[in-house]
Formats: C-alpha cells, structure tokens, sequence
C-alpha cells in the first residue's frame, strides 16, 4: 500500500501548472488576440475578454483569496505582474491600431490638385430678407429712406402719440405684450407696429418727410397665419397740399411693381384707424378658386392706409393747417405670402433647411430686375 503512488498525496503532481503556469498561457492567448484584432473592435473585444468585469484575468484576481496561503504571495505578485504587461500590450495595441485607422483615413482622403475644384453650396437669402430689400427698393425710388428705431417702446410713442384711446383692445394684456412697469410711469411695451417710429422721424426733423419704417413688431397671437413677433412695413410721407389721390398713386405704383402685375386691380375701401382720417383698406383682385393675383372677381385685402390725422400730427410738433401727411403699414411676412404661393406663416421662423433651399434667393440675384438693384 505505501508503493502506491496516490495523485491526491503527492504535493507536486505532474500535471500541477504551479503558481505562474496558467498565467504565462493567459498572456500568450491574450497576445496573441491581440496581434489577431485588425480593428478596433476587434480589440476592444479582447479587451473586454481579458480586463473586463467578467474577463479572465479579473476572475483570477477575484480568486486569488482560494489560493493556499503558503501559495498566496508568490501567486498574487504574478498577476499584479500579468495585469501591467497585459494594459501595457493592449495600450500599444491600441495606438496601433489608431495610428493605422488614421494613415488610411489619410490616404483615402488624400487631395488630388489635378481634380476640378467642387462648387461650394451657395448661401441663400431668407424671403423676408429679399421681400424687405425689394419694398425698400421700390419705395427708394419715390424718394423714400429707411427710418429705424427701438423694439421696446414707451406707451406714449406706441399709442398715446398715436391717437389711440386708453379704451382701445390693442392697450389689452391679451393682446399686448408688457415689460415691468418703471415708478410710476406706464409699463413699456413690445411694439405692436412700427407706427413709433414714424413718431419719432416727426419729432426729430422738421417736414417734408418721406420714410418707410420696416422691422420686427409683436403681438400675443399664433397660428398659421399670425406669429407672435411679425415684421411690418409702414410708409409716411408729410408734405404742403397732399390729397388722397397721392396716397393712392403711390400704392398703386408699389403694389403692381411688387407683384409684377402691370394692370392689378386696386381697390379702396374707407374704414377707421385711430391714427388716420379719412382711413383706407386697401384690396387687390385675385381668384377665390386659384389663388391667382390679378384675375377673378374676389377681392383679397392686402394692407391698410389714410390720410395722417391732424391730432398725430400736433403731438409731433407739426402744423396740421400748414402741413398734410399720408401713411400706410402692411405685414411683410403677408405680402411675401401672396407672391411666392405659400400658405403658412411658421415656416418662416422654422430654419428647415429644406424650406429655405425652395423659397430663398441667390445672394447675387438683383432685387428687382426693372431696377436693376
């Protein structure tokens, strides 16, 4: 019985790896996956076999506390060894890889200077931009300049100045936005048109004036058809013995040289504006059935307009008995509308690229080609 060689009594049995055997065919496998992975992923894979929570190096490391303790030591050093030669080789591995991803990233990206250089995409200009540059193009040539000023107005230019009574719905908070009041004067408000503007044109230059104002107004509204900030167009002309005949050679001129239709029909209709009197709707002929502008018996309102009234003009300094004044104000985004054939108003504000590319117009394109501006 004592002859008999038992494998579970022998401290040493042949077939034992000892302490470092099975790590040594750990790191010959992992480098020789490594050498194997042609990418990245491939690598990333080893990577995660080998030093990932479940790899196979981090369950020997999680089992080192079975080892026998006279075997711990010498066997925890091993693999304390084995984890820095492994991230060391898969690290290098790595910016291999890396490095030879980019040199053919480089190389098939390579420029050749014989080719023909490509046209780079061309910037196009916004339709509420062309329509702005086309209304003051038009107007310019009846001898009007461009009149600017602030979107945040006080409640005297925006409506007192104006003719507009304290009773009147555009004064509500539903239909106006206000900023915090300041002591006690009225609260400032976002301009609801850019009528302000010709206000402070009267109060800083003595007549003859001629201007059009164009600029964001806003207005608590939204839909298809109305936005909470729009832009407006409005004209002023001030001047000794004006009549509405005047006024109504000037929209007609605009409205057929904007619309390209030489004989569009106009119409004008008498309505009330507090600003204005005698006030004016103004129509144009179109077709209920297609849309078209200038044909059909329908008539399509287009903007509105008046003879100055003489209050706005004393609240501005200015001699009603000596001087008279016409003014109009239409929506950019309408008429802009009405030519291009678009229906709704939200696309406008949206930055889809795809709306822009079909409605907008070369930078290079003159703004009207009668003009040749």
């Amino acid at each position: 019985m004592t002859d008999d060689p038992s494998p579970t009594n022998d401290p040493n049995p042949t077939n034992d790896p000892g302490p470092t055997g099975d790590l040594l065919a750990l790191k010959t496998e992992t480098e020789t996956a490594l050498a194997a992975a042609a990418d990245l992923r491939a690598w990333d894979a080893v990577r995660v076999s080998v030093l990932g929570r479940g790899g196979k190096l981090t369950a020997l490391l999680r089992d080192l506390g079975k080892a026998p303790p006279e075997r711990r030591r010498e066997r925890g050093i091993a693999l304390n060894q084995l984890r820095d030669a492994l991230t060391a080789s898969i690290e290098a591995r790595r910016l291999a890889l890396e490095d030879a991803a980019l040199a053919a990233r480089l190389a098939a990206e390579r420029v050749d200077p014989t080719l023909p250089p490509r046209p780079a995409p061309a910037g196009l200009i916004h339709p509420i931009s062309r329509t702005i540059e086309e209304i003051a193009a038009i107007f310019g040539t009846m001898g009007c300049t461009v009149a600017e000023g602030p979107d945040v107005e006080t409640d005297w230019h925006n409506f007192s100045a104006l003719n507009i009574p304290s009773h009147h719905p555009a004064r509500a908070d539903q239909d106006t936005f206000y900023l915090p009041a300041r002591g006690n004067l009225p609260p400032p408000v976002l301009r609801t048109q850019t009528s302000p503007v010709q206000i402070r044109t009267m109060l800083a230059q003595a007549p003859p004036i001629r201007v059009i104002t164009i600029g964001r107004t806003y207005r608590a509204d939204h839909d298809a058809t109305h936005s909470p900030m729009f832009h407006q167009c409005e004209g002023l002309i001030i001047d000794r013995d004006l009549t509405l005949g005047h006024l109504k050679g000037c929209l007609i001129d605009f409205l057929r040289s904007y619309f390209g239709i030489a004989d569009l029909p106009v119409r004008f209709r008498s309505s009330y504006f507090p600003f204005t009197e005698p006030s004016m709707e103004v129509d144009i002929g179109w077709s209920r059935k297609t849309g078209e502008l200038g044909n059909g018996s329908d008539w399509l309102e287009i903007l509105g307009s008046g003879m100055v009234h003489p209050r706005v003009l004393a609240n501005c300094g200015i001699d009603p008995r000596e001087w008279q004044g016409f003014a109009w104000g239409m929506g950019v985004e309408r008429i802009a509308m009405l030519k291009h054939g678009i229906n709704d108003l939200r696309p406008f504000y949206e930055s889809d690229i795809r709306w822009l590319r079909h409605y907008g117009f070369s930078a290079l394109s003159p703004t009207m080609l009668h003009e040749g501006v």
